[in-house]
C-alpha cells in the first residue's frame, strides 16, 4: 500500500511538474512574441528624426585632404576630424580608412523652413513636397557668435556686394567701405538676408571655412549648397538657430544619440589641426531625464553603458543607445525559470508536506 501509494504520488507529481514548466515555458514565449510585436508596431511611429547613412571611404591619393574629401560628401572639415581622431587633416596619406559621418538626427526644432543648428555646424532644410536635406556651414567664432532664436528669410540677393560694418570697417580699414560682386567679395556669389540686422545666410569665396567656427556671425554655405537653397527658399522662409550639442531621436523603432564636440574642443582643433581634442565628457546625470523621456515605454531596452560612452566620447555622429527587443525579451524570458526556481510551485509543498 505504502508502494502503491508512493508510486501514486510519484506519478500525480511528474505531470504537475511537467504542467508547470509548460505552462512557465509558453508564457516566457508569449512575452518574447508580445514584447517582439510590439517592437515592431512602434517601429513605425518610433522613426523620422534621422536623415542619411553612414558611408565609409578609403583614401586613393595622398595628394588628397580632409578639406577636400568634406566637400565631396556635403559634411564640415570639423566634424571629419571629430569622426576619425588622430588622422592628420592636411597629409592623411593613401589608403587611409575614413569614417563618413554622414547620418544626421535632426534637431528639436519645428520642422519647417530653415533649422541651423550651430553646435554641430550644419543647416537643415525641410520642404513639404521632396523632404529634409542637410548641409554644412560656418558660423560665428568667439566674440562674433551666431544668436540663437527665431526669424526669416527678408530679402534674397545674387551677385550681392558685401557692405562692411563699423567694426568691420575698423578691423580693415584697407577694405573699402562696399566690396562689389566678384571673386573678392566673401559673400560669394547668393546671399538671403535675415530678419536680424547685419545677418546673412551666404556662400564664400573660402570654401575652406565651412564647417568651422570662422565668420563674424554670419552664416556661411559652399557655394554649391548656397546656390542650391536660394532658389528652393522663399522670402519668408522661417528661420530658427539653436545650440544642441545632444540629440536624440528615433530610426526604425531604435533611438539614437548624437553628442558633438563642445566649442572648446572646437577651438583646440583648430589651433591644433589635431583630433580628438583633449577630452570634455558631458555627465550622464544631466541627461539621464531627457533620454528617459524620449525612451518613453521602451526605457528598459536603454543601454547605459553605450550612452556614457557617446557622452565622453563626443564623436557627432548618431550612436544606437537601444538594445534590440528580441534580445530584452529573451533575457526576461530566461529570467522566469530562474524565479520559478527560487519560487517552488504550491502543489510541490503540499507534496512535502505529506511525507
Amino acid at each position: 500500500m505504502l508502494l502503491t501509494l508512493s508510486v501514486t504520488r510519484g506519478r500525480c507529481r511528474t505531470p504537475v511538474s511537467i504542467l508547470a514548466a509548460l505552462t512557465q515555458r509558453a508564457g516566457a514565449m508569449f512575452l518574447c512574441l508580445l514584447l517582439i510585436t510590439t517592437a515592431v508596431d512602434a517601429r513605425a511611429a518610433k522613426s523620422g528624426d534621422i536623415i542619411g547613412e553612414m558611408h565609409e571611404y578609403t583614401t586613393w591619393s595622398a595628394d588628397e585632404d580632409l578639406l577636400d574629401i568634406a566637400r565631396a560628401d556635403e559634411l564640415g572639415l570639423i566634424e571629419l576630424m571629430v569622426a576619425n581622431p588622430g588622422v592628420d587633416p592636411w597629409l592623411p596619406s593613401r589608403g587611409v580608412h575614413l569614417v563618413l559621418p554622414t547620418m544626421h538626427i535632426l534637431p528639436d526644432a519645428p520642422r519647417k523652413g530653415i533649422v541651423i543648428n550651430t553646435a554641430d555646424l550644419r543647416l537643415y532644410y525641410y520642404d513639404a513636397e521632396d523632404g529634409y536635406f542637410s548641409y554644412p556651414l560656418g558660423v560665428g567664432r568667439d566674440g562674433f557668435l551666431t544668436p540663437n532664436g527665431t526669424t526669416k528669410i527678408v530679402r534674397k540677393k545674387d551677385h550681392p556686394s558685401w557692405y562692411l560694418t563699423p567694426s568691420e570697417i575698423r578691423d580693415h580699414p584697407e577694405l573699402p567701405k562696399v566690396v562689389p560682386p566678384g571673386e573678392d567679395n566673401p559673400l560669394g556669389e547668393y546671399a538671403m538676408y535675415l530678419g536680424w540686422p547685419s545677418y546673412l545666410i551666404h556662400g564664400t569665396n573660402t570654401p575652406w571655412g565651412i564647417g568651422r567656427r570662422t565668420s563674424r556671425g554670419c552664416i556661411r554655405m559652399y557655394p554649391e549648397d548656397i546656390e542650391w537653397l536660394f532658389h528652393k527658399a522663399p522670402i519668408g522662409t522661417p528661420v530658427t538657430v539653436v545650440n544642441q550639442p545632444v540629440k536624440l531621436g528615433w530610426k526604425d523603432g531604435e533611438l539614437y544619440i548624437e553628442v558633438q564636440p563642445s566649442t572648446k574642443q572646437v577651438d583646440t582643433m583648430e589651433e591644433t589641426s589635431k583630433s580628438p581634442p583633449p577630452p570634455d565628457p558631458i555627465p550622464l546625470a544631466g541627461e539621464a531625464d531627457r533620454i528617459l523621456l524620449k525612451a518613453g515605454e521602451d526605457g528598459e531596452r536603454l543601454d547605459w553603458p553605450a550612452i556614457e560612452s557617446a557622452l565622453k566620447d563626443r564623436q557627432g555622429y548618431p550612436i544606437r543607445i537601444t538594445l534590440p527587443a528580441a534580445d530584452v525579451a529573451a533575457a526576461a524570458a530566461s529570467a522566469l525559470p530562474a524565479a520559478s526556481a527560487a519560487n517552488p510551485p504550491a502543489a510541490n509543498h503540499a507534496e512535502a508536506s505529506t511525507h
